[in-house]
């Protein structure tokens, strides 16, 4: 059976109204690879878990109590076994970390043009990012913890600092290689 209220993109880049499509895939992305950085590749145990958690509109802490509790299916119980236990669950990044992972991502996508890339979305700080996020997360296409806000994302950084900085440092020491010479 189809949900009916399930979300699209389009719906997604309506609702929050300032980016492309382009910008939410790439922080859509920016999030998994984030989350492989921090905790590793993610399992099929976790992906049942997922699934399990929405389906049953339960969050970790829930699916944590009711493992201790012994009130889980055993496949659930299983898949949480094959995930390494209820200490490895929780696959959360925080909005700060986040930031820095899509930092990484965009400049090993697309180098010197990273910056480029995400003004032509209208993407022009770390406060953007979260309002993306928060997008998915008004729309239930993601979910957040507890104290999770999208304040978290203010201020992460200067895109200045973080997209130029790193060139103009590979292009002072190019240059004091040249004069070296």
């Amino acid at each position: 059976m189809v949900d009916e209220n399930a979300k699209t993109l389009q719906d997604l880049v309506q609702h929050v109204g300032r980016y492309p499509e382009e910008a939410f895939l790439f922080i859509r992305e920016g999030l998994a690879y984030a989350a492989n950085r921090i905790h590793g590749p993610e399992t099929e145990a976790h992906r049942a878990l997922q699934h399990y958690l929405a389906k049953h509109d339960l969050d970790w802490d829930d699916l944590i109590a009711e493992y201790h509790t012994g009130a889980l299916p055993e496949p659930v119980v299983q898949a949480i076994e094959a995930a390494g236990g209820c200490d490895k669950l929780n696959r959360h990044v925080s909005g700060r970390e986040l930031c820095w992972a899509i930092r990484d991502y965009a400049l090993k996508r697309w180098g010197i043009l990273a910056r480029t890339v995400l003004e032509s979305w209208n993407i022009r700080s770390t406060a953007d990012f979260g309002r993306i996020v928060f997008g998915f997360i008004d729309l239930d296409m993601m979910r957040k913890q507890d104290g999770d806000s999208v304040d978290d994302f203010s201020d992460a950084y200067s895109f200045d600092e973080a997209f130029d900085e790193p060139f103009r440092s590979d292009l002072r020491d190019a240059n004091s290689d040249a004069s070296d010479t």
